[in-house]
């Protein structure tokens, strides 16, 4: 932040920079009320950088992926009583930004707060996210920057046509490089205990297995 921050601060221009940003924020906030006014649950949307994005229906393979997904983290953490997942369309609120990421997890914390009646989530503590075209540029992206600022402790990005899990884990305020990880195991550093193989997330007969397992 401070090395975008230096040629403003050193700017004679600054007062003016600091009026313009303010003017900015102060539309956004208005929009961003619009928006909260405006949501119905058979829409979904996100409210990035002062723009509503409302997101088209997926491909049955991303549908597919998400509830596989869905399945095993959520089993796991309710066999485990380490919290709460949620799907798709639960609003999550950043500082800027509010999104509706395909599988969130809250901690035991911060689910102490989530009721009946929430409408708006808290910053989760991890988030997954799969791929679409539509979506990517913005996964990997602004979502990408603003996981990491506001202290979602790991993000994954899962490309289901690839069958590829990428798994961030954030150190010192950024998320580390990783690679595509096809096959193998793969382990959650922040919902303690969750370790799966990446094959149970693309492919149904793996996945009952792993469940079944656990309930077992």
């Amino acid at each position: 932040m401070k090395s975008v921050l230096e040629p403003l601060l050193q700017s004679p221009e600054l007062p003016e920079f600091v009026d313009e940003l303010t003017r900015t924020l102060e539309r956004e906030r208005e929009q961003r009320e619009a928006f909260y006014d405006e949501l119905t649950e058979d829409v979904r949307a996100e409210f990035i950088n002062g723009r509503v994005l409302t997101h088209s229906p997926s491909r049955d393979k991303h549908t597919l992926t998400v509830q596989q997904l869905v399945r095993l983290l959520s089993t796991f953490v309710e066999v485990e009583r380490l919290g709460l997942v949620r799907s798709e369309r639960t609003l999550c609120v950043f500082p800027r930004n509010d999104y509706e990421p395909d599988v969130v997890f809250f901690g035991r914390k911060k689910s102490r707060g989530i009721t009946g009646d929430t409408l708006k989530y808290p910053v989760p503590d991890f988030v997954i996210e799969v791929l679409s075209e539509s979506t990517e540029a913005i996964d990997r992206g602004v979502k990408f920057r603003d996981y990491a600022a506001h202290g979602v402790g790991e993000y994954w990005i899962v490309d289901p046509d690839a069958e590829t899990v990428e798994k961030h884990v954030l150190k010192s305020g950024r998320y580390g490089k990783t690679r595509p990880q096809k096959s193998g195991v793969i382990r959650s550093e922040v919902v303690t205990g969750f370790r799966v193989p990446v094959r149970a997330i693309f492919n149904s007969r793996t996945n009952f297995s792993i469940l079944r397992r656990w309930l077992a």
